[in-house]
């Protein structure tokens, strides 16, 4: 099946949304939180009153097209297509193949005619998407979810230099030179007004975090059209806590789940569990590490982590890549979470699936992390970059019998998909009440409407 628009759905209402989401993976193909998290935010605007909605996901190269035009389907799916680009400018966050997005694009969105138009990402597709919407949609809302730093940092999004890893606060053209020596400072300024002019034609923009949306707010982005919406939850079954043997023993197996990047900070986990004395370790204490791609990592960091394991012996064990599906039974298994990252993070998904199974986390105590994780309350912040102070607090996990319960009763359930996608709806009719209408303000944080 190739190139013709889903079918539509019929409808009741006269008032029902028609939304358009539009995710730069699939999450069968391409299986990543955002990806998740834009596939379930589409399940949630299905199974809604008073919605429709459409998937358009991008694929690359690794996905061959089918014909001429780049639309392309998915299996049996009447109401999900994918798009293939794969001339992507990831400087500019730009799509050079403007000929596809000029004539498939804006013949599929035109024909489909959506009320609402989601960008749950534009990597790939490149934010010239955006102008083709709009163009080809002059009266539809176009919205946009901010996942990481991406428009604003050219080193991934990630906010952090380059070599050192040290974090950044704001941007510059001068400070980005600093991480890329051969990009002039004057193409970071003619970058910055490139992805915002694209950003301009957008009538709202939704980050999982308040930290995001206010470093985004920082950058230029109108605050009053930003709002902090949770990714949702589709994870029905819960994982009990594991079976303790007797009254001797303790909550000593943690967890470690993604992937093995240095932004991910496995070196700071590996280098803490090996400073943590057999005394207060003893034999019943574990690290299990779920998570691959390090054959993919610089040859630096590969040989950093090899020695790590040296020293670390039979403390931990290397599990593998692991699929959603697999998570309750790998949740069985732990009682810590563990999330090392050196970067601020955003709102990554490990935080929302340990609470759903009730793992207490440990976390750097930075960005969207710090906001997600109460300290002492449904989980331990510790020192980003520091294994002496995470491996402080893995010891006073160890030896405070009483703490892992104390945490696991402060964890409150997350959002689920549904619970999502009913604030989205929200926030869409919000913006277009404002738009159309002058009425009511965007609301600036839907987070705890649910």
């Amino acid at each position: 099946m190739t190139g013709a628009p889903p079918a539509t759905q019929d409808t009741d209402t006269d008032d029902t949304l028609r939304v358009l989401v539009i995710s730069h993976g699939h999450p069968v193909l391409s299986l990543g939180g955002a990806e998740v998290a834009s596939y379930n935010l589409h399940l949630g605007l299905k199974s809604a009153p008073g919605s429709q909605s459409f998937f358009l996901a991008r694929v690359g190269d690794d996905y061959p097209r089918h014909g001429r035009s780049a639309l392309m389907g998915v299996s049996d799916a009447e109401d999900e297509l994918l798009y293939h680009a794969d001339e992507y400018d990831h400087f500019l966050v730009s799509n050079r193949n403007t000929g596809d997005l000029q004539t498939d694009l804006r013949r599929f969105v035109r024909s489909l005619n959506p009320d609402v138009v989601h960008f749950h990402h534009f990597i790939g597709l490149g934010v010239e998407a955006l102008h083709v919407v709009r163009s080809a949609l002059p009266n539809a809302t176009i919205i946009v979810t901010l996942h990481e730093f991406l428009a604003i940092c050219h080193h991934h999004g990630q906010m952090v230099k380059t070599g050192t890893h040290a974090l950044c606060r704001t941007s510059s053209p001068i400070a980005c030179h600093g991480c890329f020596p051969d990009i002039a400072p004057g193409a970071f300024v003619r970058r910055k007004h490139f992805i915002q002019s694209m950003f301009s034609l957008a009538d709202g923009f939704v980050t999982p975090s308040r930290f995001l949306a206010e470093r985004y707010e920082q950058w230029g982005l109108p605050g009053d059209r930003i709002t902090v919406i949770e990714n949702g939850l589709n994870v029905p079954e819960k994982a009990d806590a594991r079976r303790l043997r007797d009254g001797t023993d303790r909550r000593s197996r943690f967890a470690f789940f993604g992937q093995m990047t240095p932004y991910k900070g496995v070196d700071i986990l590996l280098d803490a569990v090996q400073r943590i004395p057999d005394s207060i370790w003893k034999d019943d204490a574990s690290l299990t590490i779920f998570g691959g791609n390090l054959e993919r990592q610089p040859e630096a960091f590969r040989e950093k982590i090899a020695g790590l394991i040296e020293k670390t012996g039979d403390r931990v064990r290397f599990a593998g890549a692991y699929q959603n599906r697999d998570m309750p039974s790998l949740m069985r298994q732990a009682d810590w979470v563990l999330l090392p990252s050196v970067w601020w993070e955003n709102s990554p998904v490990i935080i929302q699936e340990a609470f759903h199974h009730g793992r207490p986390l440990i976390c750097s105590g930075i960005g969207g992390m710090a906001e997600k994780v109460k300290d002492g309350v449904d989980g331990l912040h510790f020192l980003a970059g520091s294994p002496e102070d995470l491996a402080d607090k893995m010891t006073e996990a160890l030896q405070n019998k009483e703490l892992w319960n104390s945490l696991r009763a402060g964890i409150m359930e997350p959002k689920t998909y549904r619970d999502c996608a009913g604030d989205h709806l929200n926030f869409y009719r919000s913006v277009i009440a404002t738009r159309y209408k002058g009425g009511r303000a965007i609301p600036r944080d839907l987070q705890e409407s649910a």
